[in-house]
């Protein structure tokens, strides 16, 4: 690899000599990596609100300027580097705010809904990744035939906007996780839409029956252009069709608006001890095996908690029983990576009505770790001084160590133990 303040090779976190070939020590590489990671994420999350309508010039101002930091020979100081990754995360605050507001304008106010997992009998069409705009689209260009749509992965929380889930061509949801579309996609007899990141090169037995949008692309896929899905669903006509095959039946739209709206029985149900904690597990999931730890967690959890969920880290935990609490189910589905603005949003309004500070909630965040978008939501949280996440189920790579220890100093940042069982008993009795 390449240091990307010169064109010497690098080795580890930093340049090829301790101190920097360019004058840079590994450290200051660390924090403009953290930023040039977050604002990768930003700028996915911008991307979606633009398509929405939704667009701030300041935002772009400050991508502009960030970047410009990072360049070669302009910014040698940690801690201004530090500040910059901070009002980063105030930014992506705004991102996800505007994101918000085009999905609630576009697709109709959140509510709770019941999704179909599996298949139909007949043809159908799969759409994986974060993008609604192209789930509308590719709606609108099946309407009046019998072609049925499902969501994968990430678009799952699309079923909670009534304007899409009641469509009458949107079967349901099929498979689970990124990691698992390979087998997921082979299975599939009909067409693949992967309209973001989180998509895999696909294997032969489903390259020609992949289609990506804009500026995702794979090999051996095909590239639509624009919003013109025609050509999908031509391909669609040709394939078997589905069979019927029921998996389950889901809950899922638990948004932030809905969340709010029961605020105050929450409230009152915690005054009168009928609620212990809130936990916050899920984000942006890797493959390891380690990450089994995830599970283990949530299945530790109290039952008189609720089990707060978002982002593909989702799928680690939602195959579980974890029953009801106050009428509601204890695992609340928020939506995608994108709506930890949603998070965010109830914790403010707990801490409002309890008249205390975000960090003295009863709250635990527990957040899977793996790309770019989750290096955006976490400066996010961070900017706003929550402390106490727990992440995992290994650091980020390119954070050094001395820059991690910065941010546990700071924001007291964990890293997920080794016992889900030890560290849930550790949380429930005041020691974590």
């Amino acid at each position: 690899m390449f240091c990307n303040q010169c064109e010497q090779a690098r080795g580890g976190t930093g340049c090829a000599t301790s101190t920097g070939v360019c004058g840079k020590d590994p450290d200051v590489q660390s924090v403009q990596e953290l930023i040039l990671y977050g604002l990768k994420g930003m700028a996915a999350y911008a991307n979606h609100a633009r398509r929405l309508g939704k667009s701030d010039e300041a935002v772009s101002a400050f991508i502009e300027e960030a970047l410009f930091a990072t360049m070669t020979n302009v910014n040698f100081d940690l801690g201004h580097l530090l500040e910059i990754a901070m009002e980063l995360g105030r930014v992506n605050l705004r991102v996800m705010e505007l994101l918000d507001a085009g999905h609630i304008e576009a697709f109709g106010a959140p509510a709770p809904a019941q999704v179909r997992e599996g298949t139909k009998a007949g043809r159908g069409i799969l759409v994986t990744g974060h993008d609604l705009v192209d789930l509308r689209d590719l709606l609108r260009a099946v309407e009046g035939t019998d072609l049925m749509v499902y969501t994968h992965g990430e678009m799952l929380p699309a079923h909670m906007y009534p304007n899409l889930h009641n469509h009458p061509n949107l079967a349901g949801h099929y498979g689970g996780a990124w990691q698992d579309q390979r087998r997921e996609f082979t299975a599939f007899a009909g067409p693949i839409v992967a309209t973001t990141n989180c998509v895999l090169i696909p294997s032969p037995a489903y390259a020609d029956r992949l289609f990506t949008t804009r500026v995702t692309s794979v090999p051996g896929g095909t590239r639509i252009a624009g919003d013109d899905f025609s050509a999908v669903v031509a391909r669609a006509q040709t394939c078997p069709p589905l069979e019927d095959c029921l998996v389950r039946t889901s809950t899922v739209g638990f948004h932030r608006t809905v969340l709010l709206g029961a605020a105050d029985t929450i409230v009152e149900a915690v005054k009168a001890g009928k609620v212990s904690r809130f936990f916050v597990i899920g984000g942006c999931d890797g493959a390891e095996l380690g990450r089994s730890y995830f599970a283990d967690y949530a299945a530790a959890t109290p039952p008189d908690s609720f089990i707060l969920t978002l982002g593909c880290g989702k799928y680690r935990i939602r195959n579980q029983e974890h029953g009801t609490l106050l009428g509601l189910p204890r695992l609340l589905d928020m939506g995608q990576c994108n709506d930890a603005y949603g998070a965010i949003a109830v914790a403010v309004a707990l801490a409002k009505a309890f008249n205390c500070g975000v960090n003295d909630l009863p709250l635990t965040m527990c957040i899977s770790w793996f790309e770019q978008k989750a290096v955006a939501v976490l400066l996010t949280l961070l900017s706003l001084g929550v402390k106490g996440i727990s992440i995992g189920p290994r650091p980020p790579a390119f954070l050094t160590p001395r820059v991690f220890q910065i941010l546990q100093d700071m924001f007291d940042l964990k890293l997920t133990g080794d016992d889900a069982v030890a560290d849930m008993a550790a949380v429930m009795a005041g020691n974590a």
